[in-house]
């Protein structure tokens, strides 16, 4: 169990990726952990083959502690010892299962594209068997290593991800993978099995003309694999999020106002800088940053927005640290950008990318989610107007970002005649704590930032 940083204490290993008896590379993922910081997943320290596990998922154990035993490249690999909870008692460990013969491992295994070269085959069968002793076919969609992009574009095409070689760090699938895969296959047509029959041709003599199909067009599967009437316990990082919650809703006086800001400018400029700005970076453009801006902007203004309480005393921070919300699979979690300040627009955007991409490739450190003096967070990103959400102690306030949506709304010229326009409309939440923070002061910083968005005149690159 790795020391993740220097309050980390403890781990609960969530996952093991690998199995006994099977070969591991250096640096490629193993387990998953769980701490009160981060979820992430633990590396080798080094190639050989995986001996034994000597704790087993779900358990809880100190830092340094042993949890598994790697043979070294070409040594002989004893049978694994069984766990020692569960009640095994004293009695001796039984020798491992042998694999099930080729032609009797499950269909999953062998459900392999045939216009495959013969090396994708084999990295896509290694990918496809590892799942199967785990879950059914279902399951496996939930598993498969993947970003949510990944998943959604999965989705819209209707691709089976088991079926799709990953060319990321342990096998993850990446954009580029599934691209590929909806290239070389019909989008919405699973992949021929190795002597499966061929579905009859249509008469050459009947043109096809092209046909409207839903984008779902099998019923949707529950989330997780949950369904209704499940009992599941808590995971670690669920519990922390909870007590984390209820103890920012007991400690602060929560005030929410919402401002609806114009940021047309905003939204014409990043349409028309997104490609050169890729192209420049190699990080997509996306609309934080703006935000971080003018947050930045109005905590100059307003430095008591970037402060905590510490007893009977308001601490103002040196440095703006911010806090960028990240929504995962399995919770939430608040990497930060520290010293926010003194990046610029080009620097905030490949910060707020990387700790994201890390967040949901659970690549953080400890220290990466500590620290922060004032977060952001995006509710809007699936649709609502705007947030009210819970200040992230010990930080006094938070901002939420609402949907960016078109509506007419009245414009006033230099002349001072009215006139109605298209314009696109967004709703900042700020969320306070009353104890430091007057209602006033929140406006008056909100003011600051919604003139700096709706004034935008910062170069981009």
């Amino acid at each position: 169990m790795p020391q993740m940083g220097e309050s980390i204490f403890e781990g609960t290993i969530t996952k093991w990726l690998k199995q006994p008896g099977e070969k591991v590379q250096r640096d490629e993922p193993l387990f998953e952990i769980s701490t009160d910081k981060v979820d992430a997943e633990i590396p080798a320290p080094a190639s050989g083959t995986l001996q034994d596990i000597k704790v087993q998922a779900g358990n809880t154990v100190q830092v340094n502690t042993v949890v598994g035993t790697i043979a070294e490249e070409g040594a002989a690999v004893s049978a694994p010892a069984q766990p020692a909870s569960g009640g095994n008692g004293g009695r001796a460990a039984q020798p491992a299962a042998a694999p099930p013969p080729k032609a009797e491992q499950p269909k999953a295994a062998q459900n392999v594209p045939a216009d495959l070269s013969a090396d994708e085959k084999t990295g896509l069968e290694r990918q496809q068997q590892g799942k199967v002793e785990e879950s059914t076919e279902a399951g496996d969609q939930e598993r498969v290593r993947s970003s949510p992009l990944v998943r959604r574009i999965a989705k819209e095409n209707n691709v089976d991800l088991t079926k799709v070689l990953g060319t990321g760090i342990g096998g993850r699938i990446t954009k580029d993978d599934i691209e590929a895969f909806i290239a070389k296959h019909a989008a919405g047509a699973p992949a021929a099995a190795p002597g499966a029959a061929a579905p009859p041709a249509a008469p050459p003599s009947v043109p096809t003309a092209p046909v409207s199909v839903p984008a779902v067009t099998a019923p949707l599967q529950p989330v997780g694999g949950v369904t209704p009437g499940d009992v599941v316990p808590m995971s670690l990082m669920r519990k922390k999020i909870a007590e984390h919650m209820v103890m920012s809703k007991h400690t602060s006086a929560h005030v929410h106002g919402v401002f609806e800001i114009d940021v047309t400018r905003i939204v014409k400029l990043r349409e028309r800088m997104k490609s050169k700005f890729e192209q420049a970076t190699g990080n997509k453009l996306t609309f934080t940053p703006f935000f971080a801006r003018a947050v930045i902007h109005g905590i100059r203004k307003w430095p008591i927005i970037n402060s905590s309480l510490e007893g009977d005393n308001i601490h103002y921070h040196p440095s703006i640290n911010l806090g960028i919300a990240v929504a995962l699979d399995w919770g939430l979690i608040v990497p930060v950008v520290k010293n926010a300040e003194e990046r610029s627009f080009v620097g905030l955007q490949r910060a707020i990318s990387d700790l994201g991409e890390r967040a949901r490739t659970k690549k953080l450190k400890p220290e990466e989610v500590q620290g922060g003096t004032f977060t952001i967070t995006n509710p809007g990103i699936f649709g609502a107007m705007f947030g009210l959400p819970i200040i992230n102690q010990p930080q006094v306030a938070i901002l939420g970002v609402g949907g960016i949506v078109k509506q007419p709304v009245v414009v006033t010229d230099q002349d001072g005649a009215d006139s109605i326009a298209i314009r696109s409309i967004i709703r900042l939440s700020i969320g306070y704590d009353h104890r430091v923070i007057d209602g006033a002061v929140a406006d008056q910083f909100m003011a600051e930032v919604k003139s700096f968005l709706q004034n935008w005149n910062e170069e981009l690159l």
